[in-house]
């Protein structure tokens, strides 16, 4: 579970990011963060994954209260985080096999296990056949499926999405937002931030609506399709 409580971010320019954020997250919740450009919502992942700290309130993700954090825990902490950016992120010089695989080796994981479990996650987003395939031979929507499936390699309990649709025509869009239910449908905690309100009203569910740093809208919709 996730809580944020009377999160406040103000920086040091005066900025008053976030004002007295309270938002519940239960395990296994589907839940978009939605606002326009400087609402807030990028603040509110920074705090998520430490980047950044709150200036007043509390952030506790499965029983651990963020403030408390030591700094040499941060990397294990975000390791329990998978993380998806609508840049993907991906390493040029590798293909699609060893991107994934990437995630595992730097938390020691032997190659046994990164050997089995890469083919399956790469089944799970689709693209077994493209495994030497590098980034920049791939269309968009396959870069994203990439950075999902590293996201995903670590059996994250959390999965972040920082405007994930960003960069992807309205198809590709539409298959990567069905990815991300299919994912959340077998247990994984999703957290879609997004601007795009086209998004939302196709997928539904819970949307958490900033505005100036508030909420102003906490709320259920329904959705018009979960299929491709």
């Amino acid at each position: 579970m996730i809580e944020i409580l009377d999160v406040c971010k103000t920086y040091g320019t005066g900025n008053r990011a976030l004002r007295n954020i309270n938002i519940t997250i239960q395990d296994g919740e589907f839940v978009f963060i939605m606002g326009r450009s400087g609402s807030g919502k990028s603040t509110l992942l920074r705090l998520l994954i430490k980047e950044e700290e709150p200036t007043s309130g509390e952030i506790i993700v499965n029983d651990t209260e963020l403030q408390d954090m030591r700094r040499r825990h941060i990397p294990r902490y975000r390791r329990r985080l998978g993380m998806v950016f609508q840049d993907f992120r991906l390493l040029k010089d590798r293909n699609v096999f060893e991107n994934v695989a990437f995630a595992q080796r730097v938390v020691g994981t032997p190659q046994k296990t990164i050997r089995e479990s890469v083919p399956e996650m790469l089944k799970l987003v689709g693209l077994s056949a493209k495994y030497k395939s590098l980034p920049q031979h791939l269309s968009g929507g396959e870069q994203q499926r990439v950075a999902i499936a590293r996201a995903l390699i670590n059996r994250p309990e959390v999965l972040l999405a920082d405007e994930p649709t960003g960069n992807l025509d309205h198809q590709n869009a539409a298959e990567i937002m069905n990815l991300l239910w299919d994912i959340n449908q077998r247990g994984t905690t999703v957290i879609v931030v997004t601007h795009s309100q086209e998004i939302v009203e196709q997928m539904g569910g819970r949307v958490v609506t900033l505005e100036r740093g508030q909420i102003i809208c906490d709320e259920i919709k329904d959705g018009q399709s979960h299929e491709d």
